[in-house]
């Protein structure tokens, strides 16, 4: 049987709770330091309480040290690692080469997708060292999903939701470049949501300002039985920067569906329990830019939100007439009072609005300004639906099955679980025959259902007394809190825990000679590479002059979406090289391989260097 798991992100405890709680088989959160979202640190402390809740239903907390390390940096990242294995941590995502020549504890390690896992070649060299699961470049096809699946065998983890960076992850230097902010260290300033103009080698506008390089966010929910099939093992939830509300929605949407396609027998879910919803999960209703698959699906829309870079939630409908003070729409709705809508003007601009009260069929906003007949209106702030999600949006319950039975001296419990643990308890007793034998049985069952303050639901009770005994209502207390608390304890002895051992030889690395887009930027790193026949000519980002170098490489191309691409010099009315500028000045040159459909950005006009 394989175990299938749902990934999700956690900035903090208390969302990481929530994503438990919601179904999550596994959570990533970043720890103290060096994690690749700077703003989204925890202490250890509260990472361990995490595992504690998680490991319960034998869910997983990895956490992630991602970043690219300097020398002076390396003996502290290791005192973290030791102490994250220490707290019960099931494995650590990790960028740094680095890090496999240190003394590591023995804990799983995963190649975080910043290492560019997109090859056949590097994934089957990251296992071919320890690595026990490889995290699959956003960019890849089904087809190279397949491809790097039938050459491999070490877990494969996928994307399926969230923001999506322009560039390659790991191989993205604009931020770096432009004021020293490294993605790769955390920091990055997402330069990729800024507003750019498109000019061609005449200096002529082919564009206004608009964001040219920010993405809509990934939404893969229409092709998880594809991944399935093609061998994906974890599905992978972006988000360590959102709150506990957009974790729960999107975490239990992609758990609700994921169940669907589990039958238990071939594909089961890799931990316990069942959540209970107290909300409907819907992924439009929580932050969103719009949703492309990116590349999954044939003929999809664009891949692009070059309007804005900020949420539009789900689309209502559109304006079929203007008042004064109000609008309506052309079909039925639900907007309501307290409502966040927004829309695009004439000239493309996102305009926002709060929603005062609804009458019959129209609505009264803040302001009308800029509304006209046909304009589409989207809701990116459901007042009620956020509502659903604040306090309890979920509880999660492991199954048991409850039996009391007679002993030589009294009474037992035993309580057994979904996963097969069982655990019995054990109290002496008086064997009093019940004068009211229908009560009594009724009493048994209700006492020994009241599972409450801890992660068990009971779905089943058998009384398999020999006679109608009346037990009272604290021996039955007594029986059930005992059993429970021992079954606790042995479902942390049994829980399934995995070992990490990094391999030390001299596999060769698909690659010999480096530059300083490998993201070698310590010595026990280039050690690494050194031993598995690669060479190091330019370290990472240590005041390298990046005028003129490629600091971007992306699967998204600026001619495609302009529909741009394919057009004969002759017929064109803009001439090649193209470059974008900023709001600052700063000008950005593409260049295009239209023979692996790739567009390469350039800090400057390339070869300056």
């Amino acid at each position: 049987m394989r175990k299938i798991e749902l990934l999700a992100p956690a900035k903090d405890l208390a969302t990481g709770i929530v994503a438990v709680n919601c179904g999550a088989d596994a959570v990533y959160i970043g720890a103290e330091r060096f994690g690749a979202r700077d703003g989204a640190g925890n202490s250890v402390e509260d990472i361990r309480r995490l595992a504690d809740y998680a490991h319960r239903y034998y869910a997983r907390i990895y956490v992630t040290i991602n970043t690219i390390l300097r020398d002076n940096e390396l003996p502290e990242a290791l005192r973290l690692a030791n102490r994250l294995y220490e707290v019960g941590v099931d494995a650590l995502i990790v960028q740094d080469m680095g890090l496999l020549e240190l003394p590591l504890p023995p804990i799983p390690l995963i190649a975080s997708t910043q290492m560019h896992n997109s090859t056949p070649e590097k994934v089957r060299f990251l296992e071919q060292v320890g690595f026990q699961r490889v995290i699959l470049a956003r960019e890849l096809s089904m087809e190279q999903i397949r491809e790097i699946r039938s050459q491999t065998s070490v877990e494969l983890e996928v994307f399926v939701h969230g923001a999506l960076c322009v560039s390659y992850s790991g191989r993205c230097y604009l931020s770096y470049a432009i004021g020293g902010r490294s993605g790769n260290r955390g920091q990055c300033a997402q330069p990729c949501r800024r507003q750019y103009q498109l000019r061609d080698s005449h200096d002529q506008n082919v564009t206004d300002f608009c964001h040219l390089l920010s993405l809509k966010d990934l939404n893969r929910s229409a092709f998880l039985h594809a991944m399935l099939e093609a061998g994906v093992t974890s599905f992978k939830i972006e988000g360590r920067l959102k709150d506990a509300a957009y974790v729960a929605n999107i975490v239990g949407f992609y758990r609700q569906r994921l169940d669907a396609l589990l039958d238990g027998e071939s594909l089961a879910r890799s931990s316990s329990g069942k959540s209970r919803f107290n909300f409907t999960p819907n992924p439009h209703k929580t932050f969103n830019r719009g949703y492309t698959s990116y590349g999954m699906g044939d003929n999809e829309d664009s891949p692009a939100a070059i309007y804005t870079p900020k949420s539009l939630g789900e689309r209502i409908g559109v304006v079929r007439e203007i008042g004064e003070n109000h609008f309506a729409l052309a079909k039925p709705h639900d907007l309501a009072s307290g409502d966040g809508i927004c829309f695009f003007d004439d000239e493309h601009h996102l305009c926002g609005s709060t929603v005062n009260v609804v009458r019959n069929d129209r609505v009264y906003p803040d302001k009308v300004q800029f509304l006209k007949k046909g304009t589409a209106i989207y809701r990116n702030l459901d007042h009620r639906f956020v509502k659903q999600l604040t306090g309890n949006p979920a509880e999660r319950f492991i199954e048991v099955a409850v039996t009391i039975s007679e002993t030589v001296e009294g009474f037992k419990v035993t309580i057994r679980d979904e996963d097969d643990n069982q655990a019995e308890y054990e109290l002496p007793a008086q064997k009093a025959m019940a004068q009211k034998e229908t009560e009594s049985l009724s009493t048994i069952r209700r006492q020994l259902a009241k599972l409450g303050n801890t992660p068990f639901i009971c779905e089943k009770i058998v009384i398999a007394l020999p006679k109608p005994y009346f037990l009272p209502v604290s021996i039955l207390n007594q029986l059930r809190r005992g059993a429970a608390e021992k079954l606790l304890g042995m479902r942390e002895s049994n829980r399934p825990r995995l070992r990490g051992r990094i391999l030390q030889n001299n596999v060769p690395y698909p690659q010999t000679v480096l530059d300083f887009s490998e993201n070698v930027m310590n010595e026990k790193a280039q050690d690494f590479y050194r031993r598995h026949g690669a060479v190091c000519k330019e370290p990472a980002e240590s005041g390298l002059n990046m005028e003129g170098r490629r600091v971007m490489t992306t699967s998204y191309c600026v001619k495609k979406e302009l529909g741009l691409c394919g057009i004969p010099k002759a017929k064109s009315r803009f001439s090649e090289p193209f470059y974008l500028v900023d709001e600052d000045g700063r000008r950005l040159y593409l260049e295009f391989n239209c023979q692996t459909c790739e567009m390469a950005v350039y800090f400057g006009r390339p070869g300056r260097t």
